[in-house]
């Protein structure tokens, strides 16, 4: 079968061919995607920031200890979840490269099938990427560049957490500055998303009657939060499950992905 990846991808690299790759399994299948997105990401960060937000209420808020560990603590949860919902949409991406859909039972199975060894690729990924930003911060950034596509590497090889940053750092090779680009494009994309969603919430009143104190503890702050999650961590996931896509085409050769083998 003919895939979209080959009929529509050249031997090379292309931050164009990630980006409509993406959109397209965001548009061909949105019920697993952002399914999967709402239910493996916004909720559980919802009701984080829900019991964090209790927490502070009865706490010393102007503890600037306190603060740094809240701060730290919801950027590793949020990694983790959004590590478990790209594993998933690597399934819904690959789909979509055969021109199939994978259900939201299929992208579920297995995210969570693979839930042990994301955490521990997640965890020694932020460990050596804060060792690398101690380092002066350049070598952090070329950490996480050359690691970036480990885990649907991992997701979709099943070789093992080593062999997934192996293999990650293998296929960014030779096009990791377009890879800088691609992720700050990115980082962009989504900071534009969140600012527009927040005036859209915030110009309809939806946040008008929280006050600071409140904030965190409102249904409607708590209902938007998990939109916007819901949408950054689908789109996010999926950009970087299609990154993997096309790094794998340009160093393998455009290729029909046989998703019975790569997820039995």
């Amino acid at each position: 079968m003919a895939t979209r990846a080959g009929s529509r991808e050249e031997q090379s690299f292309s931050i164009g061919a990630v980006l409509s790759r993406a959109f397209g399994t965001l548009g061909d299948n949105p019920i697993a995607t952002f399914g999967i997105a709402f239910l493996l990401g916004a909720v559980p960060q919802s009701l984080y920031t829900y019991f964090i937000g209790a927490t502070l209420t009865v706490t010393d808020r102007t503890s600037t200890v306190g603060a740094v560990a809240v701060s730290i603590a919801s950027f590793v949860i949020f990694l983790l979840l959004s590590m478990l919902v790209q594993g998933a949409l690597v399934r819904a991406t690959l789909a979509y490269a055969e021109e199939r859909r994978a259900s939201f039972a299929e992208c579920l199975g297995t995210g969570l099938t693979m839930a042990v060894p994301l955490i521990g690729l997640t965890l020694l990924l932020i460990l050596g990427i804060m060792a690398g930003f101690i380092l002066l911060v350049v070598p952090g950034i070329m950490l996480y560049i050359m690691w970036s596509v480990a885990t649907p590497a991992l997701v979709a090889e099943k070789n093992g957490i080593f062999s997934a940053f192996a293999r990650s750092r293998y296929l960014t090779k030779g096009a990791r500055w377009k890879i800088l680009g691609l992720q700050l494009l990115l980082l962009v994309l989504v900071t534009l998303l969140a600012i527009v969603l927040g005036i859209i919430m915030a110009t309809g009143g939806m946040l008008s009657a929280a006050t600071a104190d409140t904030l965190a503890l409102s249904p409607l702050y708590l209902i938007s939060t998990a939109i916007t999650n819901t949408l950054i961590i689908a789109f996010w996931s999926t950009a970087q499950a299609s990154l993997y896509a096309a790094l794998r085409n340009w160093k393998d050769g455009p290729q029909s992905y046989d998703l019975a083998d790569i997820f039995a």
